[in-house]
């Protein structure tokens, strides 16, 4: 019962969003609320693992701030503007053109923002790859999980400037099976630019005085810093999940809803992590929630050749983190 008041918000935001579902669309807009929380919530419980690695290590007022202003951001910062940004970016029209497009036109809305799908996936591709990468390829690494994988990539932090390395071939070898020469430099420079994005919010923390702990764990753990930088992480969370629900709905207003009804379940997840302090209990939770962070991060790369269901990704984000969870229960008995 202690485990529920970490969610009491969430749920009466999911009563509220699944009836504005219902006044916006009927029984059929409710249920489209329901479903798309749910994706959102499976696509991003890493998210809230990762979350919770950086907000241990942040002060109460800097937690309180970003489970305040770090939701709304998320909510109407990403599940509307953002999107609203990118139509009007890619369309060059003005913000308000864009809106009376969303509300009026939303097929066409819908079709010019997954044209930028390719842009959008290196971006969040290549941050999301960063942040994988960085808390594996470490010298200084050593407690592995997946000990086959983890430890060759070890030694790799040996190599200066490794994650960097290994990011941009990502990206140029994904550009590469590309068969339209615009799109392909898009696809660059939009991976580009996520590299140093990331690049700049990881500097920001040790520029404010963010250390560093085994695999980057207290990157950005500044306020300010480790602020900017988890809206970072969960603006690039988010990508995928945008973009996948437009596969259930062209209504901006109802993947708004759901979207935001997923991200405070986020929320409660991350705050449950924290104050109860699971992941110094499950020392292998946080290895399985950067293994997720790095399938997602593939599932963007190959997503702009293949279609690969929003279902497959949750999936393999929760296995990889079931797991993990099951190999630190194991752990913990061992050791007992």
């Amino acid at each position: 019962m202690q485990d529920l008041g970490y969610f009491k918000w969430s749920i009466v935001v999911t009563i509220l969003g699944v009836a504005g579902g219902y006044l916006l669309a009927g029984w059929s807009g409710a249920f489209i609320v329901v479903v798309l929380a749910i994706l959102e919530t499976s696509l991003s419980f890493d998210n809230a693992v990762v979350n919770a690695t950086v907000l241990k290590h942040m002060d109460e007022k800097w937690r309180r701030r970003f489970l305040l202003w770090g939701i709304l951001i998320a909510v109407f910062g990403m599940r509307i503007v953002f999107p609203l940004a990118i139509v009007g970016i890619v369309a060059h029209m003005g913000p308000v053109a864009v809106i009376n497009l969303a509300l009026f036109d939303e097929a066409e809305y819908a079709r010019i923002l997954l044209s930028a799908h390719h842009e959008i996936a290196a971006f969040g591709g290549a941050f999301l790859s960063m942040v994988f990468l960085k808390f594996f390829v470490d010298s200084n690494k050593n407690l592995h999980w997946l000990h086959l994988l983890e430890a060759p990539l070890t030694k790799l932090g040996r190599l200066e400037a490794a994650q960097i390395l290994l990011t941009l071939l990502a990206i140029l070898g994904s550009a590469a099976w590309l068969d339209n020469d615009t799109k392909r430099v898009e696809f660059v420079v939009a991976g580009i630019w996520g590299l140093i994005t990331y690049i700049i919010a990881d500097g920001l923390g040790a520029i404010l005085g963010g250390g560093e702990g085994e695999g980057g764990k207290a990157v950005a753990k500044t306020g300010f810093a480790g602020f900017m930088y988890l809206e970072l992480l969960d603006a690039s969370f988010s990508f995928d999940g945008v973009i996948g629900a437009f596969a259930l709905t062209t209504s901006l207003p109802i993947i708004a809803i759901g979207l935001g009804v997923g991200a405070m379940f986020v929320r409660s997840f991350t705050l449950m992590l924290v104050y109860r302090e699971t992941l110094n209990a499950y020392r292998f939770l946080e290895h399985g929630a950067f293994w997720a962070i790095g399938a997602l991060a593939a599932v963007m790369f190959v997503g702009v050749h293949v279609h690969i269901p929003e279902v497959v990704t949750g999936l393999v984000g929760a296995v990889l983190i079931g797991a993990a969870f099951l190999s630190s229960l194991r752990q913990r008995r061992a050791a007992a």
